[in-house]
């Protein structure tokens, strides 16, 4: 079977993206908007760039009902700043519950439950829950249409990364104490590490 996906409606077209490109970590993301309001969010679409610069990535979609940026991309359009808080299964219900479409002056932390802790270098507040956080300013952000479907390519330089003392060994991130939670299609999740294995690298 060969689909174009041009010629399918955009609904159809995201199904077949997050059917194929599986699993997909989590970014919770973390903004405030220029009056101080917070703001927090679940984007799938999230991955690293490189290493030096340390560069990372994620791409929220336009809303499916009229097309306009979503609150985390005018927040960080205006204040540039932006953490990423990695996603562990001890709060994935928490952060279902920030996927829902807010009024822009709603605290997401308040309505889901979730704590806040100051960042080190931005100003958007981290998640208590998460483990592992990126402190990012924005690199550059790029769009991709402004219509339903559509979506943007937002870039961030991590300035600092946050994690529990306990997690990090020998300089690495312990990632079975993370317990990283990742997206598949539909309303299903995968904790990934639950069935792992070693494959040594071909030099």
């Amino acid at each position: 079977m060969d689909i174009k996906p041009d010629k399918l409606p955009w609904q159809e077209a995201y199904k077949l993206v997050i059917g194929s490109i599986l699993p997909r970590p989590i970014a919770f993301v973390s903004t405030v908007d220029e009056a101080g309001h917070a703001n927090l969010a679940p984007f799938s679409f999230f991955t690293a760039i490189s290493a030096d610069p340390m560069l990372v990535c994620f791409s929220p979609m336009r809303r499916g009902t009229d097309g306009g940026k979503k609150d985390t991309l005018l927040n960080i359009e205006a204040t540039k700043e932006f953490v990423i808080n990695i996603v562990s299964g001890t709060f994935v219900e928490q952060m279902n519950d920030c996927a829902k479409e807010y009024a822009p002056e709603v605290d997401e932390f308040e309505a889901a439950g979730l704590g806040k802790k100051p960042s080190v270098t931005v100003a958007p507040p981290a998640v208590s829950e998460s483990r592992v956080q990126l402190e990012c300013i924005l690199q550059d952000v790029l769009h991709f249409g402004d219509h339903p479907g559509a979506g943007s390519l937002v870039i961030g330089k991590v300035q600092c990364v946050r994690l529990d003392d306990e997690l990090y060994d020998a300089g690495r991130i312990d990632s079975s104490m993370l317990e990283p939670v990742g997206r598949m299609a539909g309303q299903t999740y995968t904790k990934p590490l639950a069935d792992t294995f070693e494959l040594i690298r071909k030099r």
